[in-house]
């Protein structure tokens, strides 16, 4: 994509300085909404004999954030750094809560609220905090601190709790197709997401904790629609190419869930790069 060549060029210039402060936000905090079903992307599933050959990348890196939190701009800029990597599957959700603060984040969504809060759930956490970086749907840790999340990265990976699951995109003129492998054994069902976000956007703050800032900020999530089911082995899935190309940028994750409907691990994971 045009604008991740852009990315590129710009973290050469970009000054990192990384603290461990975090804020945190109660549950009752909490927007009231429930999940929207609508508008999801159809898939045809089709089983293949053999998966195509996969790059897997070192692992996924979900940050939670918020242009009205002080303590997220580092790790905003750690993560423009992520974003730039080819390894690694780097998305930003933009939250809600602390819009109460007097500034009201231009990207955020009350879906990305509510998969934080899910995230919370899973880990048998009982606050939310920002800025938050979940490894792998596995692990979390403050999204300000490199050490951390590229420790967290690399011990996952080492322990068989990276991306373990190859996923292959290609496409046709009119297709997204998305090919996914066999897990071996002890494999089980995972839900094939779809997360779409924007391209890069560069905000001044207005108001609150970081007025006056000027930021830009890579991979805003706007939207998370679960679009399929994998169930162990190699699949072939295809999207329309029109619903991709109407996005700014999207990736798919192969992310188990539990029978409460919280996320779990996330067992593989890609782009989907625009022509």
């Amino acid at each position: 994509m045009a604008f991740r060549r852009l990315l590129q060029l710009a973290v050469l210039a970009l000054a990192v300085s990384v603290f461990a402060g975090s804020a945190v936000a109660g549950q009752s905090d909490r927007p009231q909404f429930g999940r929207s079903q609508n508008d999801r992307p159809q898939l045809s599933t089709l089983p293949i004999e053999k998966p195509q050959a996969a790059d897997k990348p070192l692992g996924v890196v979900e940050l939670f954030t918020s242009q009205g939190c002080n303590s997220c701009p580092p790790a905003d800029d750690l993560f423009a750094e992520l974003a730039a990597r080819d390894d690694i599957v780097a998305l930003a959700y933009h939250v809600e809560y602390w819009d109460y603060l007097g500034w009201q984040d231009t990207l955020s969504r009350k879906e990305n609220t509510e998969r934080q809060y899910d995230y919370m759930r899973a880990f048998g956490s009982r606050s939310v905090y920002t800025p938050q970086a979940v490894i792998n749907g596995r692990v979390h840790v403050n999204g300000a601190s490199r050490g951390e999340v590229n420790g967290s990265l690399n011990r996952l990976e080492k322990a068989g709790e990276g991306m373990r699951v190859s996923v292959k995109v290609s496409r046709t003129s009119d297709r997204v197709i998305i090919d996914t492998g066999d897990a071996g054994s002890g494999s089980s069902d995972a839900h094939v997401i779809i997360v779409y976000f924007e391209p890069p956007q560069t905000i001044k703050i207005g108001k609150g904790e970081n007025v006056g800032r000027k930021m830009t900020y890579w991979n805003s999530v706007t939207s998370i629609q679960t679009a399929g089911m994998w169930h162990g082995k190699a699949q072939r899935y295809e999207l329309p190419m029109t619903e991709i190309s109407k996005k700014g940028g999207c990736a798919v994750l192969v992310q188990s869930v539990g029978k409460d409907g919280l996320p779990g691990p996330i067992l593989g994971a890609a782009f989907i790069h625009k022509p």
